[in-house]
């Protein structure tokens, strides 16, 4: 069988690992290069990539690509602006934030935006590929769904989110 490799060699985790790969190959959409190179540079904040976020979007149904790119001074708000409103993104933002013993702090955190009013196969074109720029983008341990931009409130869902893992 194609995943003879597991160390549970049954029928069953054979069928669940087959599903799980064909999942995740299923939009058979690829991250592009240049989205990796950015988000070494962009963690480090070198050169061109001391940004406060990067967006990503799905080109042409093959490939997630970098869209835009908000300097440092550049705020939250500024990256829910340039979400569109009918039509998914990821985006990846750097939070600063005052953690509840008084000390600054920031955070990476990994947004996934796909609005409620996209069409249908946008909306499932951008939950199967999730899972591949999730892959390309490590070290992000905080991770979040939006469907709307109430999702996005800093103060009620964000910062209470972000906090957690401060």
């Amino acid at each position: 069988m194609l995943l003879e490799f597991l160390p549970f060699n049954t029928e069953l985790t054979q069928f669940f690992a087959l599903l799980c790969y064909c999942y995740l190959k299923a939009t058979g959409v690829s991250v592009d290069d240049s989205v990796s190179d950015a988000f070494q540079q962009f963690k480090l904040k070198k050169g061109d990539y001391n940004l406060n976020y990067i967006t990503f979007k799905i080109k042409d149904k093959k490939n997630i690509v970098i869209d835009q790119m908000g300097a440092q001074d550049k705020s939250y708000q500024d990256f829910c602006e340039c979400l569109p409103e009918n039509e998914g993104r990821y985006g990846i933002v750097d939070i600063s934030f005052e953690t509840d013993d008084g000390r600054s702090t920031s955070k990476l955190v990994f947004i996934s935006w796909n609005p409620d009013t996209s069409p249908i196969r946008s909306k499932m074109l951008y939950s199967g590929s999730k899972e591949a720029i999730k892959s390309t983008l490590a070290g992000v341990g905080i991770h979040i769904n939006a469907t709307d931009f109430s999702e996005l409130d800093y103060e009620s869902s964000i910062l209470p989110t972000v906090k957690k893992f401060a």
